[in-house]
């Protein structure tokens, strides 16, 4: 199968050693009681589909977690069996995928870039399970083809969706400055931040204004990161970076970090809004509901259930999936309780960026986009 090259930017090879390193195997899978599917329905068939985490782990109530939300769904539909497992670390990965394939599993899920390389030599190693991973096209060899038969990419535009949030946070901004920051310098991460910027720099065009990003460079490629995808110290003090110098709209890029972005934000008392990503923070975490402007979403459930249900059905296909703002593989939230502090003419002017980039007047292409 012939796809277009994986786009990963320079140091992406170096990713494997962007993680906390932690002893240790990787955990056994967690399976339904036998017999049910993991929504308590009975089984209808022998098909068991099983999904293994990034080091996010599955409540990082963004990315892990809307992946295995996919896969429940379609479990729940058809009444199959599901299995996971979740990565403490990166040293995990492999060990998980072997776990998973001496469980039994027919078809495995990996939720992210960083365990490429592992589930390629997974799918090599077990030609008759069929594989999906997201974020990545498991190109590793950057030959344009799919390293194993059995893996199907799922992969997402996300600058489309980011650069209309970035569009938003430049038209919402006071201060003129808005940040951003990420868990790892890798594609996945950056293609959000460079929407991001992109959505600011046509704002900036569109109302002849100046509105600064901080914590990015696209042109560059370099910015700011906290090395791993953990809501802890480090996040919240690259937050906080950003809040002093003067940003008043943040965007975590990286799982559970938006948490620690969170906290810098309530501890700065100023009127500074968060952006989500992967999922509508709003819905999956309340806590912070009052805090965000708007969340960049990434359709992984939907992407994850349909490859889920091709499988379960026989039906699998290793055609990459493409997620685009007109396929709504990609989009974003409403702006829920910001709705009436953002300008009324915002969300048509959105709708017209929206249709622009879809027919390729306006160009939000990100060096990651696939």
């Amino acid at each position: 199968m012939t796809i277009s090259r994986t786009k990963k930017l320079a140091g992406a090879a170096a990713a494997a050693g962007l993680l906390v390193a932690l002893a240790g195997c990787g955990a056994a899978p967690e399976a339904a009681p036998s017999g049910e599917a993991s929504g308590g329905g009975e089984a209808t068939s022998d098909f068991k589909a099983c999904m293994v985490s990034d080091a996010g782990g599955f409540d990082d109530k963004s990315f892990n977690q809307l992946g295995l939300e996919g896969l429940t769904a379609a479990s729940e539909e058809l009444g199959f069996e599901i299995a996971t497992t979740e990565s403490q670390s990166e040293s995990d990965y492999a060990a998980n995928l072997d776990n998973l394939a001496a469980e039994g599993c027919n078809f495995i899920v990996s939720v992210g870039f960083l365990l490429s390389a592992p589930t390629v030599e997974a799918a090599l190693a077990n030609p008759d399970i069929e594989y999906a991973i997201i974020d990545d096209y498991a190109d590793n060899d950057f030959d344009g083809e799919t390293d194993a038969p059995n893996i199907k990419p799922l992969v997402f535009d996300t600058a489309q969706a980011a650069f209309l949030a970035g569009y938003a946070s430049a038209s919402y901004s006071e201060s003129g400055i808005v940040g951003t920051f990420g868990g790892a310098k890798i594609p996945p991460v950056t293609i959000f931040m460079d929407g991001f910027q992109m959505g600011v720099e046509y704002w900036n065009e569109q109302k002849g204004e100046d509105v600064q990003v901080v914590g990015w460079d696209m042109e560059t490629q370099e910015g700011q990161f906290t090395e791993e995808f953990l809501a802890n110290d480090t996040a919240k003090q690259v937050a906080q970076g950003l809040i002093d110098q003067g940003a008043d709209v943040l965007l975590p890029v990286g799982g559970p970090i938006y948490q620690s972005a969170a906290e810098a934000i309530r501890d700065s008392g100023g009127n500074i809004a968060l952006l989500g990503v992967d999922a509508d923070v709003y819905e999956t975490d309340p806590s912070v509901a009052d805090l965000l402007l708007v969340s960049v979403l990434k359709g992984m459930d939907v992407a994850v259930s349909e490859a889920a249900t091709e499988a379960a059905n026989g039906e699998f296909d290793p055609t990459p999936f493409i997620g685009t703002l007109e396929n709504d593989g990609v989009g974003i939230s409403s702006f829920h309780d910001f709705e009436s502090l953002v300008d009324p003419a915002l969300a048509d002017e959105l709708e017209e960026i929206r249709a622009g980039i879809i027919d390729g007047s306006i160009d939000a292409r990100s060096p990651a986009s696939p």
